[in-house]
């Protein structure tokens, strides 16, 4: 439905606009009325329009490549979203859905390109929007980024599993080595010193046996902790390869937001000169 220009007039954007620029502006935007948890837009949908809110909240999110929903923007009254999609004229990249009963103000490249004609300076109201987006985004790529391999680990790690590793740790210790070689001395002396009465005489058979058992039995655990070992660093390589794609193509996003920012402020600076007086 059409706007009344009062509700313009509520939005910080807009409240520069004199009365003659805010009734041509309401005649051009549309407003409407969302339900809650109704999609405002999805995803690859035509990026045509974009939307200020008015009133109520808006959720605005993404899915990453691990199919995981990311909120990138919770806009406040008064705010853009869906806004480079529109200037851009591509699909959107992004998914708005209404948290509750929200009232929104629809636009596009044209009610812009009237708004700037007739008030330049409102150019810069939506370059500080684009501004804190941009902020917004820099810091979920710093979130997103630090993602721990040893705490990802130990969370798939098995209760057999980690019992490998800490038999592997103790095996492989001082402790072991000291602890076993004075069982070996004191085993080995008690049997000479008893002579015919020992249980294991020289050369030690039954010793033997059991060194054979217990080699039999560690062998295998410490392959199993190698093993482990092995399925960290690869997990490891995998989250830095996962880590260096993506700070790839969000510098390569980056440059192409700052040069669509370039060009934008470019505009609205040629539009300033021709408006304002010399």
């Amino acid at each position: 439905m059409a706007c009344n220009p009062t509700v313009l007039r509520q939005v910080p954007l807009f409240a520069l606009l004199d009365d003659e620029e805010t009734e041509v502006l309401a005649n051009q935007v549309e407003l409407k009325t969302f339900a809650p948890r109704q999609r405002i837009y999805k995803m690859g949908d035509p990026g045509d329009r974009a939307y200020v809110l008015v009133s109520g909240t808006v959720r605005v999110t993404t899915v990453d490549e691990d199919n995981q929903e990311v909120v990138v923007d919770q806009p406040s009254k008064g705010e853009f979203f869906g806004f480079a999609s529109m200037l851009e004229q591509t699909p959107h990249q992004t998914t708005a859905i209404a948290q509750e009963e929200t009232v929104c103000l629809e636009v596009d490249r044209h009610d812009i390109s009237v708004l700037l004609q007739r008030k330049p300076m409102a150019g810069m109201d939506m370059l500080t929007v684009l501004g804190r987006q941009f902020h917004a985004s820099q810091q979920l790529v710093r979130v997103r980024a630090s993602r721990n391999p040893n705490q990802i680990i130990e969370e798939e790690e098995t209760h057999g599993e980690r019992i490998a590793d800490s038999v592997a740790s103790f095996g492989g210790s001082w402790t072991f080595i000291i602890t076993f070689l004075s069982v070996l001395v004191i085993y080995s002396s008690t049997n000479v010193w008893l002579g015919h009465r020992a249980w294991d005489p020289y050369p030690f058979i039954l010793l033997n046996l059991f060194l054979s058992m217990l080699a039999a039995i560690q062998a295998p655990v410490i392959m199993m902790s190698q093993n482990r070992q092995d399925k960290k660093d690869r997990l490891r390589s995998e989250l830095d390869y996962e880590v260096n794609r993506r700070a790839e193509a969000g510098i390569q996003g980056l440059a192409r937001k700052m040069n669509t920012l370039g060009d934008k402020i470019g505009d609205v600076e040629d539009l300033l000169r021709n408006k304002l007086p010399a």
